[in-house]
């Protein structure tokens, strides 16, 4: 078996892990939500296994927890993630980051909250472009993936 050595994320890349390691979460979180199946639903969580959970309803905190995550990160961390989405989905290769990141810089269509979480899959291509450069969560995720001091009470900036 190799082993890979860990290189270190690109100068430019603005996210620290905490914080990318939060988002992913948060986008695994909200890719597996699914609509209500009974919005005028009842019931007891304890007695339907807290499926409601996993309902995208105005009560459930996923949807505006990802959104401020996203919303309150500085124009250079947005763009570093846009980018490390494009090199997940494979329309990048790491090589190309810089390209990817000046792409991204001069992407204003939609709010970039609004733009990625519109995208099925998410969490697994912000994880798989943080795999394509080096940046290792493992540390983060075995510490259970803290909380990286965003109020989420708040709306996008």
């Amino acid at each position: 078996m190799a082993i890979r050595e860990i290189q270190e994320p690109p100068e430019n890349f603005a996210i620290d892990r905490e914080t990318l390691a939060y988002i992913i979460e948060k986008a695994r979180a909200y890719d597996g939500m699914v609509a209500p199946d009974d919005p005028s639903d009842g019931s007891n969580a304890a007695d339907d296994r807290f499926m409601d959970a996993l309902e995208d309803e105005p009560d459930n905190s996923v949807t505006r927890e990802l959104g401020v995550a996203i919303g309150s990160l500085d124009v250079d961390a947005k763009a570093s993630l846009v980018a490390l989405v494009w090199l997940g989905r494979d329309d990048y290769e790491a090589a190309d980051w810089l390209e990817a990141f000046a792409a991204a810089r001069g992407r204003a269509e939609t709010s970039t909250a609004r733009y990625l979480m519109g995208m099925p899959l998410l969490g697994d291509y912000l994880e798989n472009g943080a795999d394509k450069l080096g940046i290792n969560l493992l540390e983060e995720h075995e510490e259970g993936f803290g909380d990286p001091d965003i109020d989420t009470r708040g709306g996008e900036r």
